[in-house]
């Protein structure tokens, strides 16, 4: 299909997916028309089916559906035919009775005849092998339709010579038939192909399950009323109530009421997320326990679900470079092993073997070297691989980063937000003898609620924690670069830098606890209150739970880890102590980040960066690998390669063990399929015979070649088991 699409002038990228039956192509539409690609794919063999954006998933899994039906049917009417056929062409060899009308001893022509009229049944239900198989070799592009159809077609044309010879009183050629070669092998192939498309409906079952997650319908309130409208008619804007145990419809922000959010179906997180007016929900995700009413923010295909969606359909539709080796070995290997049957059945002939010996073993070369094994080895793991990233939260974009991503040898991470929580927050509280924690934490709480400042709003926010009385303020004066000054109950009260305690000839009384606090990275806060120093409050961006735990097992992967930060060098140094950095590159200009990328890939090594920022996208996308936090911009998400959903370093590791697993997988794959078709075709082309063995039963070909295909699929799905192990 590749070849044919490709030889159309004007076709720039063409890849085509076995496993989801889907073409994409990439063309000059100057040069060349849908419609001559339609026609160019009907020339080929096949049917183009047109798909809608919207409902393309409903439409493939209808397609799937009606595929495997009419499979089993197909099968169903090759059976019934078969059964009888078996029996009357080798029963007779095992003594079974037959009527004396067909005996083959008494009425040779009857036997025969009786054979013919049960085959044609069997070839018209496999007509699809004909069509497409002739159709594809007489174009010079002959695939393993074209191996059935000629080895079929040969059988039957010597059947037919057969019968002729019959008629003209050489009765001895009715024990050289094979009608029941060619019936065998249709069955059994269509058994097999029926048992590979049940195989693959399975390893789209991650697509599924999200399209599951989408509500048909919404409440909103349209004139002061609630009413219940399909989800395809909310438009943005629009106001939507959800009460509890209801799925949140769309993408919106809420404007009244709290609620707990279960967002498992994201992010994998199993503890429901609490919001209150202002915070964001997202379409899929189940209310849990209070009413909430929300404004639409993003409807349809922008939806957070339909981008994910998205997302993993053009994972599951991309291939892997290891795929394009696979897809030129099938392009050379059909033509090879035509030629191979044709020149292994001469050669025995030549030699004296009968015509009947040699399409035996013409026939047993070409369907025991079908590569449909071969075709389906990598995208039915990369199908199940991206659907099981999608279920843990880790998205993958395609096939290349799935491959790529096991290579990896150096990660980037960048610290704020990433490392770290990317918000201040209060770590320590140290006073002198005259006042206790809470006091001086109530009074700096209220001396910076007047205050913009980050670092003040961290210390606002412990306050609000602790519950803290906040006390009026008399007077406020904020000193830039240095801190503020403010009259509180009567006290003059500094709060600010070791810089405005300097200026205001205030001693420093708590000097080694100051230090200690500077070298862990945390930035000390003075608090004096009438001239003399009372406490520090420290405050720092802290360090996410679970990211020295991630840095670990990514060293125990042999993985080196390097950090990049505009923050200064001791900061930096402190956050890499705490957690394990390898390399520390600190106070780097955010245009900076992606050419200390590339100084690490020009070093030979393969790098992944890790971001969430809008700063951090040059350097996502220099990455050999761009990982993007799930909670970051929608550029630094649209920048990378794998978006990991819980915003959580664990799954960085997640990404790279089921990289390894799925590229494992599709190795072994296409080590079983080379090795089947490799030990397959000397043995049906008579080696053994030579040798004083057996000779390959084209039958028992046609069996092995319909189980390859099917063992390949399941070797594929054992990746459903996949299972992080943290």
């Amino acid at each position: 299909m590749e070849r044919a699409l490709k030889k159309l002038e004007g076709t720039e990228e063409v890849s085509v997916n076995l496993a989801t039956s889907k073409a994409t192509v990439k063309y000059d539409n100057n040069v060349v028309r849908v419609s001559e690609i339609k026609e160019a794919i009907k020339r080929a063999g096949y049917e183009p089916l047109e798909m809608e954006v919207e409902s393309s998933t409903d439409k493939d899994k209808e397609a799937k559906e009606n595929e495997i039906k009419s499979l089993w049917k197909k099968f169903i009417i090759a059976t019934i035919f078969t059964i009888p056929l078996f029996y009357i062409s080798m029963g007779h060899m095992l003594g079974a009775p037959l009527p004396q009308i067909i005996d083959p001893y008494h009425n040779a022509l009857n036997f025969a005849l009786t054979q013919l009229v049960l085959t044609i049944p069997v070839m018209l239900a496999g007509s699809k092998f004909y069509t497409v198989g002739f159709k594809t070799l007489f174009r010079g592009s002959p695939n393993m339709d074209s191996l059935i159809a000629i080895s079929t077609s040969a059988a039957f044309v010597y059947g037919i010579y057969a019968i002729i010879e019959i008629m003209a009183g050489n009765s001895a050629m009715a024990m050289e038939l094979y009608f029941e070669t060619i019936v065998v092998i249709i069955t059994l192939i269509m058994l097999g192909k029926y048992l590979e498309a049940v195989s693959k409906g399975k390893t789209s079952e991650a697509i599924k399950a999200l399209m599951g997650l989408q509500p048909k319908e919404a409440t909103v309130i349209q004139d002061g009323k609630e009413v219940r409208i399909p989800i395809e008619e909310v438009e943005e804007g629009d106001i939507i109530i959800v009460k509890p145990g209801e799925k949140i419809p769309v993408d919106g922000i809420v404007k009244e009421g709290y609620t707990s959010v279960d967002e498992s179906m994201l992010t994998g997180e199993s503890i429901p997320v609490e919001k209150h007016k202002g915070d964001k929900v997202t379409g899929g995700s189940i209310n849990k326990n209070g009413s909430i009413t929300f404004e639409a923010t993003k409807v349809g295909k922008d939806t957070t679900l339909a981008q994910i969606i998205k997302l993993v359909e053009d994972a599951q539709g991309s291939k892997a470079p290891i795929a394009k080796m696979a897809d030129i070995i099938s392009g050379y290997f059909v033509p090879i092993v035509i030629s191979i049957a044709v020149i292994a059945g001469l050669v025995w002939y030549i030699t004296g073997q009968s015509l009947n010996f040699s399409l035996t073993i013409f026939i047993a070369v070409l369907v025991i070297a079908c590569p449909c094994a071969l075709g389906l080895a990598t995208p039915t793991a990369i199908m199940v691989g991206t659907g099981k990233g999608a279920e843990y939260g880790v998205l993958i974009k395609g096939g290349e980063a799935l491959e790529t991503a096991h290579k990896i040898e150096t990660v980037v991470f960048d610290k704020t937000g990433t490392i770290t929580e990317g918000k201040p927050k209060v770590t320590d509280i140290i006073t002198s003898s005259d006042i206790d924690k809470d006091q001086l934490l109530s009074l700096s709480a209220s001396a910076e609620k007047g205050s913009e400042h980050p670092l003040g709003d961290a210390i606002v926010r412990a306050g609000e924690e602790k519950s803290l009385e906040f006390k009026k303020i008399e007077k406020f004066n904020a000193i830039p670069g240095h801190g503020i000054e403010v009259k509180i109950d009567n006290k003059n009260i500094l709060l600010g830098n070791k810089k405005l305690m300097d200026d205001r000839g205030i001693q420093i009384t708590l000097q080694d606890e100051s230090d200690r606090l500077a070298e862990e990275g945390k930035t000390p806060m003075y608090i004096a209150i009438e001239n003399k120093l009372s406490g520090i409050i420290a405050v720092a961006d802290v360090v996410k739970e679970n990211s020295k735990a991630a840095i670990a097992a990514l060293h125990k992967m042999g993985i080196e880890i390097a950090m990049i930060t505009g923050d200064n060098r001791r900061t930096a140094e402190a956050i890499a102590k705490q957690v394990g950095i390898d390399i520390v590159l600190a106070e780097v200009l955010p245009e900076d980040k992606s050419n200390e990328v590339k100084k690490l890939q020009d070093k030979g090594r393969k790098v992944a960066m890790v971001g969430d920022g809008i700063n951090d996208a040059p350097a996502l996308a220099q990455s050999d690998i761009g990982m993007a936090i799930g909670s970051g911009t929608d550029v630094a998400m649209e920048s990378a390669d794998i978006v990991l959903m819980k915003s959580d370093l664990m799954d960085v590791v997640t990404a790279i063990q089921l990289s390894k697993k799925t590229i494992q997988n599709i190795k072994q794959n296409l080590f079983w399929a080379f090795a089947y078709n490799s030990a397959g075709i000397p043995v049906a082309a008579g080696v053994l015979y030579v040798l004083g063995g057996p000779l390959l039963n084209p039958m028992i070909g046609a069996a092995a070649m319909a189980l390859s295909s099917v063992s390949v699929v399941s070797n594929a799905l054992r990746l459903r088991g996949f299972k992080p192990s943290l």
